[in-house]
């Protein structure tokens, strides 16, 4: 019996992973190289492969063998997806699609961890463990990813999301719940180093880390409690804990965390960073505003579903039946006490992770769902699973209509993505995530022009790594404020406006990031006596200007 049921998952699996692969693999150079793909990998992945300096975050190295090796790219964002896309950029070359080609992988391995974990859980808390309808529970969430607009797009782009938290988190799932149902101390220590991963490559993986913690706890608890009195011969024994596997597990965990150790050890970024936004986010996101925040999440859960927030890609689409299905999928296996049984554990974490991501220390964005959207499917897909197995011994007619809701979901995505795909190939992607980039660092390099002024975010990274390190841009925008510049800021500038050959780049009227630099930038250079004059506009393909380079005479 289990032959046959090990070679329909195994095939099941194999179609679903190739259909998100063709789907995630088409035309990847498109939508252009945002700023956070070539920041928070690709240039310093560039810089190590030339052995050039290193532009680390902070200034914040480990030296190695005569290479400083970056620790961080962000407060709160390892450096892991630099040192994963060096064998792929070191294979196949520099460019957009070779930088991709890690976070589909990524996104790939996302796919099985989490089948694990459905199916460990399942294993796990049902003592009649019915290997069919515990590998169709795992099954159902794949399928759901697969060809899911979100999953699809965000893994395409999945350093801008940064996506490696995906595999690290689920696998630290999965290996945890092993743990409890085997016992075996290996899988305890290896989801240790997982989870401690999955911190390291983003600390938002706590908002998923830390609910499970808390419903593991309550597990355990709960498992002694009735230990103390009658438990059931069937249940699964709680695993033996030694003090040294304990320690080794501790150990494993914090490897992973010795770069973010000594990152802070050295600038103290993180800590400033978590402690300057604890009010107020740089953003301007009151924390403390938790029922304020609510709303804006919520929203975005079933935004996330629909899959109706890439506008970027030139257009909108939809499955705007994802929602109402995942209630349909929901509702009678919630009202059923074995269904409840099934399905409430993994529907609190989820819930609990949305509380969790009403803070932040940036702002309230949807890409911060890439990391809750598998877990938001979860619950979906073993309802339907429960639903499946419960009504197949009852009423003959009633398992079609898992299949059925599965079935309606999978169109309404895979129509979606593809209509996805077709507005992307005519638009090239809009603002930040157009390909006007792409010109723009070709003009760039073989003109000559290898250090120009970059008086705006999100100009800097995309044309270091497009022109292969021959452009390096100069930000002198400042951080400092999102609306003017800062009193520093001439200063900054002065030193280049008498000399002619430099070339300045600024986003078109409308497109800045960081306001009131153009209008400086022209005062400044008048009081200097120099004329601007527009060089060149870059624009989208529907001819919206986005980029504009400037002299001075």
């Amino acid at each position: 019996m289990m032959q046959p049921i090990r070679h329909w998952r195994l095939g099941w699996l194999l179609l679903a992973a190739a259909l998100f692969l063709l789907l995630a693999a088409y035309q990847l150079g498109l939508p252009g190289l945002h700023y956070d793909e070539a920041k928070e990998a690709g240039v310093n992945a560039l810089e190590l492969l030339a052995d050039r300096p290193v532009t680390a975050f902070r200034g914040a190295t480990v030296t190695l063998f005569g290479t400083a090796l970056p620790l961080m790219v962000q407060d709160y964002i390892g450096a892991l997806n630099v040192y994963l896309s060096l064998p792929f950029l070191a294979a196949t070359g520099i460019g957009v699609p070779n930088l991709r080609f890690l976070p589909i992988l990524l996104g790939l391995l996302a796919l099985l961890a989490l089948e694990r974990a459905i199916s460990e859980w399942l294993a796990l808390t049902r003592s009649d463990s019915n290997p069919p309808a515990i590998s169709l529970a795992g099954l159902f969430a794949v399928t759901l990813l697969a060809a899911s607009p979100s999953f699809v797009f965000w893994q395409r782009q999945g350093i801008f999301v940064t996506n490696a938290i995906l595999p690290c988190t689920f696998a630290a799932l999965w290996l945890a719940l092993r743990w409890l149902r085997t016992g075996g101390p290996g899988a305890l220590i290896a989801g240790a180093f997982a989870a401690g991963l999955a911190l390291y490559a983003k600390l938002l993986a706590v908002w998923v880390l830390a609910p499970f913690a808390l419903l593991l706890g309550g597990w355990w608890l709960l498992r002694l409690r009735e230990k103390g009195g009658t438990i059931s011969p069937t249940a699964t024994p709680l695993p033996h804990v030694s003090l040294v596997s304990l320690l080794v597990a501790a150990t494993a965990g914090t490897i992973p965390l010795l770069p973010l150790l000594l990152f802070n050890w050295q600038t103290g970024g993180t800590f400033a960073s978590i402690g300057g936004n604890l009010n107020q986010s740089y953003y301007g996101v009151e924390n403390a505003a938790l029922l304020a925040n609510l709303p804006v999440r919520l929203a975005q859960m079933a935004g996330v579903l629909r899959g109706d927030h890439f506008w970027y890609l030139g257009g909108i689409h939809a499955n705007s039946l994802a929602p109402w299905l995942a209630g349909v999928a929901l509702l009678p296996a919630l009202l059923h006490p074995e269904g409840r049984r099934w399905v409430a554990p993994p529907l609190a974490l989820a819930l609990l992770a949305v509380g969790a991501s009403l803070f932040t220390v940036s702002d309230l964005f949807i890409t911060h769902y890439a990391l809750l959207h598998p877990l938001l499917v979860v619950p979906v897909a073993i309802a339907l699973a429960w639903l499946y197995d419960w009504s197949r011994a009852r009423f003959p007619l009633l398992p079609l209509l898992p299949v059925a809701l599965l079935t309606l979901w999978l169109g309404g995505d895979l129509s979606a993505t593809l209509a996805y795909h077709q507005t992307l190939a005519q638009s090239g992607g809009l603002a930040d995530h157009s390909d006007a980039t792409y010109h723009l660092a070709y003009h760039l390099r073989y003109n000559g022009l290898g250090a120009p002024i970059a008086l705006d975010w999100g100009l800097d990274a995309p044309v270091r790594y497009l022109s292969a390190g021959t452009v390096t841009p100069i930000e002198i925008f400042g951080y400092a404020s999102l609306t003017e510049p800062d009193e520093e800021f001439p200063t900054r500038l002065d030193p280049f406006l008498d000399n002619p050959d430099n070339v300045y780049l600024l986003h078109a009227p409308g497109q800045a990031v960081f306001g009131g630099r153009r209008e400086a930038f022209f005062s400044l250079a008048r009081l200097h006596g120099r004329e601007p004059r527009l060089e060149a506009t870059f624009a989208q393909r529907d001819g919206l200007a986005l980029v504009e380079l400037w002299r001075l005479r």
